[in-house]
């Protein structure tokens, strides 16, 4: 199985086993496991199911057991990679069943990483670009393989929230890292990414817009913890380094999404974990692209990164500070065009205004958690839409226009629909009251599903 042909036979195989088993699933019609239509951060208007981890998972697993029963892998220096990763596709998929909480699969994720660490699947040694030494770990390998593998697992996750996005760049990773193990002389590497790789490319036949299933907590988790896992696993720990700094930029992009939801949220006061609709992908949406046109500049983007990523593999590192350029001019030109920063000579005011606004969004962000607690307590839709008109006013807004009052438009759905607030006219900018806004949106949408329309709209 050392030869180019027999990976792309292998590949073919498992994309071949993938497609066929999704395929059964669906005609299946499961009625356990499907992701609800959300008018906040969801535009499917059926229910889809979310198991696509499965077919994903039987795939790994059919393609080990053939590894295995054709002696090309040996079980001994493997099975503490399969079984972590089994075990948090186990708690990804039980969560896309019966929602499990983040504080639980947290926990979950934290114990799979230390299972890993206590079976020698860590991060020991980090080699040195430009030069062949290296740096020993020691005290620090636990925590640096434990942040590993639970930020690669969840920066996924997290970016798995638009139709073929997380299946498609985790493809294109899984065949960078097949390339590393390739050339590197790491064939057990090359052989589990491409049998990944090719049950990625199965699975996108059915996961692309629209899609007909969904990658699920189940999935996500086991591509994530997939990719973290096989870049540790070396024989030679020096080559680790190597695998790892692939990964890292392969993954500019999904790692560029978290950092802008980390600040964006950490300067306007919100929780870190509460979910928005301004990562990457809605931007793009909200700039007029179709969901397809999309895509395919995530794709590229992430094919230019795995490009590069392979580069600097390759060049041993001598490509590095090109590569690190490359990406400080994508970060900064991405964020001046999704609108993450609206001018960089107003960037220091924008975020003065921002940290100036913290309390008011806190304020409201109590205000909308409470009215989604009331949604289920109110008796009737005149009582909880009272309750709502008295929580705007307290903010200085309005759902009717007043003299003295502005619109503005709160937009979600991926910027298809909006919700209008009326505002005092003057007092702040839109993105002010719009960052109070979507800490009230989750209770008007809530409150339209359960009761209805407001009586004034």
């Amino acid at each position: 199985m050392n030869h180019p042909a027999s990976l792309v036979l292998l590949f073919a195989a498992c994309c071949a086993l993938s497609t066929s088993v999704t395929w059964w699933l669906l005609r299946k019609k499961l009625s356990f496991g499907s992701d609800l239509p959300d008018q906040l951060r969801k535009d499917h208007g059926v229910a889809i199911p979310r198991v696509g981890g499965l077919p994903l998972f039987l795939t790994l697993a059919a393609g080990v057991l053939f590894l295995l029963a054709t002696g090309t892998i040996d079980f001994s220096k493997w099975w503490p990679l399969l079984l972590c990763n089994a075990l948090i596709f186990g708690i990804g998929f039980v969560d896309d069943l019966r929602p499990l909480g983040a504080k639980i699969k947290l926990l979950g994720q934290i114990g799979v990483a230390l299972l890993a660490f206590s079976l020698e699947l860590s991060i020991e040694v980090v080699s040195i670009p430009f030069g062949d030494g290296d740096v020993h770990l020691d005290a620090l390998s636990l925590p640096i393989t434990l942040f590993w593998c639970v930020a690669i697992t969840n920066i996924v996750n997290l970016i798995d929230g638009m139709d073929g996005l997380a299946s498609g760049l985790g493809m294109f990773l899984c065949i960078c890292l097949g390339i590393v193990g390739f050339v590197g002389g790491q064939m057990g590497v090359a052989l589990l990414a491409i049998i990944m790789a090719g049950g990625l490319l199965g699975f996108l036949v059915f996961n692309l817009p629209p899609a007909k299933i969904f990658l699920g907590d189940g999935g996500a988790y086991l591509l994530g913890f997939f990719i973290a896992s096989l870049s540790m696993h070396s024989s030679h720990k020096g080559t680790v380094a190597a695998a790892l700094l692939v990964v890292m930029i392969a993954l500019g992009l999904p790692i560029l999404d978290t950092l802008f939801a980390i600040l964006r949220r950490g300067i306007r006061g919100v929780p870190l974990f509460r979910g928005d609709s301004e990562h990457i992908h809605h931007r793009l949406l909200g700039l007029g692209y179709s969901k397809n046109s999309a895509l395919l500049v995530m794709y590229g983007v992430c094919a230019i990164l795995s490009v590069i990523a392979l580069s600097v593999f390759l060049s041993k590192g001598f490509t590095l500070p090109i590569a690190g350029a490359a990406i400080v001019l994508f970060a900064l030109f991405a964020a001046r065009y999704l609108g993450y920063v609206s001018d960089w000579k107003k960037l220091r005011q924008q975020i003065g205004n921002a940290l100036n606004r913290r309390k008011e969004v806190q304020y409201s962000l109590l205000h909308g958690q409470l009215l989604e607690a009331e949604i289920d307590r109110a008796t009737c839709s005149e009582e909880y839409w009272s309750w709502f008109d008295d929580a705007l006013k307290r903010q200085g807004l309005s759902l009717e226009p007043t003299e003295g009052m502005e619109p503005v438009a709160v937009t979600y759905n991926h910027g298809r629909s909006a919700w209008t607030i009326h505002t005092p006219a003057g007092e702040r900018t839109p993105q002010d009251w719009i960052a109070i806004g979507e800490c009230l949106l989750p209770a008007y949408l809530g409150g339209i599903e359960k009761w209805g329309s407001p009586p004034s709209q």
